[in-house]
């Protein structure tokens, strides 16, 4: 290789020299691959660039890809792992991990968790109760009562299985309880909800069928890991919104 470089003027004739001093490699070593999901999409996206910079930060994603797989690894069989960081102040992202490895066929590597469509639990009920707080339903002082109660056939209970009694909604945030979230949901209704999480950027799926109904504040609803990051970075900044950045050179 190294005389049809030479031969070829790509390489010159004291540089071979010092390579063939050079031990030959005896083993394939591990090729890096960081942040392989994003990387993937980038290059489908706009495959003729020669260079395309992201705004992920490399020390970051490293340390954040192994700890997502650990952390799954710990957690049981066939599961996976999703992480998006993102700066508040410029919207860019700064880690994104899809996986807990691309080649983890076990765990589904290959498939972006972070765009996946998942219900996300209790992540969504700040929003709920914020959107209580702009229409004046309710301020984070308010009392709720933390109680057994059945709206209709549907009854929401707490993961701790207990009640608190009267809370007040700022309590019952911190506490991540379910019924005073609910509480404010059948005030604000399921469906302004939803459509009020699409005018932030979000694209919350629910099952078809009836009208959506109160579950959707407790998870019962799919929504991209990515749509929640954008959702936590309009409330980081004080209710505005923005678009989630990806790539560093555009603009």
């Amino acid at each position: 290789v190294l005389a049809r470089l030479g031969a070829l003027g790509r390489l010159k004739a004291e540089d071979a020299a010092a390579a063939r001093l050079e031990d030959i490699p005896r083993a394939r070593r591990p090729f890096p691959i960081l942040a392989a999901h994003v990387a993937e999409r980038l290059i489908e996206g706009d495959a003729l660039a020669p260079v395309i910079r992201t705004t992920l930060d490399a020390r970051l994603q490293a340390a954040l890809e192994p700890l997502a797989r650990e952390r799954a690894i710990a957690i049981g069989p066939r599961l996976s792992a999703a992480v998006v960081v993102v700066d508040n102040a410029t919207g860019q992202v700064r880690a994104h991990v899809g996986s807990t490895g691309l080649f983890d066929r076990a765990r589904a590597g290959g498939v972006d968790m972070a765009r996946g469509l998942r219900s996300r639990g209790s992540a969504l009920k700040p929003f709920d109760s914020g959107l209580a707080f702009e229409d004046g339903i309710a301020q984070p002082e308010t009392l709720s009562e933390d109680r057994p109660v059945r709206f209709g056939a549907y009854a929401p209970e707490n993961f701790d299985q207990g009640h608190m009694g009267t809370i007040s909604v700022r309590q019952a945030l911190q506490a991540s309880l379910n019924v005073p979230v609910v509480d404010l949901l059948e005030v604000v209704r399921p469906a302004r909800f939803l459509a009020r999480l699409g005018e932030a950027g979000a694209h919350p799926v629910v099952p078809r069928g009836p009208a959506p109904g109160l579950a959707v504040a407790l998870g019962g609803l799919g929504i991209r890991l990515v749509d929640v990051a954008g959702l936590y970075l309009g409330l980081a900044r004080g209710g505005e919104t923005i678009d989630l950045v990806w790539r560093a050179d555009t603009g």
